[in-house]
């Protein structure tokens, strides 16, 4: 199974949100896990970030 990993510059780009305020919500556990990718890099899955907007759009909604 395919799995696209994203860098920061797209999950910024998707989700509208700032470095600081990604790692800070990675930290507050209110964000997706990073996926490490080498020794000073790191990435996130597309379907975790696609979740994670989905959940936010759903819980604004109801």
């Amino acid at each position: 199974m395919y799995h696209k990993i994203l860098r920061l510059k797209a999950v910024k780009d998707s989700t509208g949100l700032s470095r600081s305020t990604i790692y800070a919500m990675l930290k507050a556990g209110n964000f997706p896990q990073s996926v490490k990718l080498g020794l000073r890099s790191v990435g996130w899955y597309e379907a975790d970030i696609q979740g994670w907007i989905a959940s936010r759009q759903a819980s604004k909604a109801a």
